[in-house]
């Protein structure tokens, strides 16, 4: 049974990632998500969880990569200086394949810099932070309520995949609080992670079948005997030098995330059916988008709103089926200009755009938003 709730940001990650079967948190209390840390030492003994306290932020996530593979769903959670120490063990997990949620609530950097201040500084870290080609998925709320929704999705994809998810959460988001429904169980859905029927030793447990992307592995402990290694691997788990195998692997991990595009990229559309000046944002930047897209139509401005909902992959795609109508692409974000660089990227100068985005920790207002919807339709209609 659903029922009404008053929640702040971070809380409601901690109720939705309980919500998809989070079982086991292993963290270092860092400003602004101190919060996750707090809530999971007090719901998760409510619940036959375990919560742990760790020494650092590196050990943090070398606990849950643990954890997960003992067969629990695992998160960690933290800001872009313990991000930054946790990119070795996430480049891990992704070759590893190892399921689990990175949650990096945003702040004003870089180092420590201002740690109670909105910023969305840790875009390109959350798809470039680790060493090496590996393929990323990152999701990004704009809202409470969404991060209930997307805290489960995150989930979803990290188990469905096999591969971490980074939820890639803001100041703004993480301390806001808003009335939300914590919906009834029964509505949404949980998925668990491919498993395999081996008992004994598996000398075939990355093996995947023609078609297929991940591999079926039980948990340890559960009879199944098999190797994990943070180097290149045959089917076996064995280190290897052998460079189709290596090709092989390497292509499978970036397919199964390629290839299943359309199931894990999402956006939000608002106003955009007539739209010919389209902001783009990502996160809590969206709350003054909102606002601002609403006051110009109220004008005649025809403007709208393009939110990537997973910022990695990168939704290219969807973005690109709006160039057509549009005139003109205001990017607004709290950073220098990171996803400007994808949105460049991907209309390859087809539209002019310009460009709002604060590094100083203050936010970004609907007034400035709107004096740029101003200017770009004055532009339209000389």
């Amino acid at each position: 049974m659903s029922r009404s709730v008053l929640m702040q940001g971070n809380e409601a990650c901690v109720e939705g990632a309980l919500a998809a079967g989070m079982r086991f948190f292993a963290g270092y209390p860092i400003t602004p998500s101190t919060e996750i840390a707090e809530a999971c030492a007090v719901r998760l003994p409510q619940v036959g969880g375990v919560f742990i306290q760790m020494e650092d932020e590196i050990a943090g996530l070398a606990a849950v990569i643990g954890a997960s593979v003992a067969g629990k769903k695992a998160m960690t959670a933290t800001s872009g200086p313990g991000f930054s120490l946790k990119q070795e063990n996430i480049g891990y997990a992704s070759l590893a394949e190892i399921p689990c949620v990175i949650v990096d609530v945003q702040r004003c950097g870089p180092s420590t810099g201002m740690p109670t201040s909105p910023a969305q500084g840790d875009l390109m870290q959350a798809r470039w932070g680790t060493h090496g080609d590996h393929p990323v998925i990152a999701v990004s709320p704009s809202g409470v309520q969404e991060v209930y929704s997307l805290a489960i999705r995150c989930f979803n994809l990290s188990e469905k995949y096999r591969t971490p998810v980074i939820f890639l959460m803001d100041e703004i988001v993480g301390h806001m609080r808003e009335g939300i429904v914590i919906p009834d169980p029964d509505s949404y859905e949980v998925i668990n992670r491919p498993l395999s029927g081996v008992s004994g030793i598996n000398k075939t447990c990355f093996h995947v079948d023609p078609g297929e992307w991940v591999p079926r592995m039980a948990p340890f402990g559960d009879g199944e005997r098999y190797n994990i290694t943070g180097l290149i691997h045959d089917e076996s788990g064995f280190p290897t030098n052998d460079h189709d195998t290596a090709r092989k692997l390497m292509e499978r991990l970036f397919q199964k995330i390629s290839c299943n595009y359309d199931d894990i990229v999402q956006v939000e559309n608002d106003m955009m059916e007539d739209a010919e000046i389209a902001v783009v944002c990502f996160g809590g930047t969206a709350r003054a988008a909102k606002e601002a897209i609403r006051e110009a139509r109220s004008h005649g401005i025809r403007a709208g709103m393009f939110r990537p909902v997973t910022v990695w992959p990168f939704p290219e795609k969807e973005l690109r089926g709006w160039i057509p109508q549009l005139k003109k692409i205001i990017m607004a974000e709290h950073n220098a200009g990171q996803m400007l660089r994808e949105v460049q990227r991907v209309t390859e100068g087809r539209l002019p755009i310009s460009f709002i985005g604060k590094i100083d920790g203050t936010l970004i207002r609907p007034d400035e938003i709107l004096q740029k919807i101003n200017e770009a339709n004055n532009e339209k209609m000389q």
